[in-house]
């Protein structure tokens, strides 16, 4: 008997390895897929095969020479970055999730967003003209390095009032970032007053969001952060799981419950506060996302944050692709694109969920 409950047991969890790994891998295919057919939409239509020759170094030399051009030096750095900034901002939304255990959370409840948007206006408003002048070409970085710093400081400070004797209360962090949201954001109110209409229209397209301004400057920039988020996360996924029966039942369990806090509120902070300085606050992305590859797959956060990176990345490249391709030649703000979608969709899945309690 023991035996076959073993080998019941190993079956139950290869087919349990395999499930996971075919979701990692369709979802994996799902973001290159979508890259691909980002890097050939647009005023000039590129055929996926183009676009794959044009990547690898195999492009006929007798093709349009402007399909490199487009590809290599338009797209692709575009494409890069809202991939970037996707993955990242959904997997800060499913650790959120998880650490205030709560599939609504979001990453801008830490005051990420509010400290970036306050920092932005203070360089725009402040620091463009001096930067300009002193800086050059450097002086255009001011703003995603500045937007980067305030979301940190907003994070620590956040962090440093939930703190007491060396716990951090997931409470307290909340009503904080409520607070402290509400004051950045009348700080913010107060310099639009002071801004010129070119720093108001400035600003106000810096938070609807956009990877309009992709370099590969911009990309180093957010690399590190983003990426330090993407390899962290998945390494915290057990604890997530232990911390989602409840902290006691975590500690119990050999959970180091506020190691894990400080960890997840730092990783989140770097990598969304370098995605909201680099292509400025996305709505709904990191709320939406981690919710709905969840009902999908499930709460387990071993399977839930790879996935969460891969469906971020394809969704934030298909919605930067309608920003630039439904107005055109216009461009929409990736911000409405993301808010249109979203919004609706969660009160979809707010009213199936109430009539699912109701039933």
């Amino acid at each position: 008997m023991r035996v076959r409950a073993a080998a019941d047991l190993g079956a139950t969890a290869g087919r349990s390895r395999r499930r996971t790994a075919a979701a990692i891998g369709a979802s994996a295919a799902l973001a290159l897929a979508t890259a691909v057919l980002s890097l050939g939409t647009g005023p000039v239509p590129i055929p996926p095969d183009r676009v794959l020759a044009v990547l690898f170094g195999a492009a006929d030399p007798a093709g349009p020479a402007r399909d490199a051009v487009v590809v290599l030096d338009v797209r692709l750095p575009r494409t890069v970055l809202a991939a970037l900034v996707g993955a990242a901002t959904a997997v800060a939304g499913a650790v959120m999730q998880g650490l205030f255990r709560n599939p609504l959370a979001d990453p801008g409840i830490i005051g990420i967003s509010s400290g970036a948007a306050l920092a932005a206006a203070l360089w725009i408003v402040l620091g463009t003209s001096a930067a300009s002048a002193l800086l050059g070409d450097l002086g255009n970085l001011g703003l995603p390095v500045s937007a980067f710093l305030g979301s940190l400081a907003a994070a620590a400070a956040i962090q440093a009032i939930a703190s007491r004797g060396g716990r951090v209360s997931v409470v307290a962090m909340l009503l904080a970032g409520i607070a402290v949201t509400g004051f950045a954001g009348a700080l913010v109110g107060f310099l639009v007053f002071l801004s010129s209409d070119q720093q108001l229209r400035e600003f106000t397209f810096w938070t609807l969001g956009s990877v309009g301004g992709a370099t590969w400057p911009k990309i180093a920039l957010a690399l590190p952060f983003t990426g330090a988020l993407l390899v962290l996360a998945p390494l915290l996924a057990r604890r997530l799981d232990a911390i989602a029966l409840g902290e006691a039942d975590a500690f119990y369990a050999g959970v180091d419950v506020e190691q894990v806090k400080r960890l997840a509120v730092l990783g989140v902070a770097a990598g969304v506060g370098a995605s909201v300085a680099v292509a400025g606050v996305i709505g709904f992305f990191g709320l939406i996302v981690p919710h709905l590859v969840r009902l999908v797959f499930g709460p387990g956060h071993r399977l839930l944050l790879p996935v969460a990176a891969f469906a971020g990345a394809a969704l934030l490249v298909l919605a930067d692709m309608t920003a630039r391709t439904v107005a055109a030649p216009a461009e929409l703000p990736l911000g409405i694109v993301t808010a249109a979608i979203g919004a609706p969709l969660m009160l979809w899945l707010l009213l199936h969920r109430f009539r699912e309690f109701a039933g």
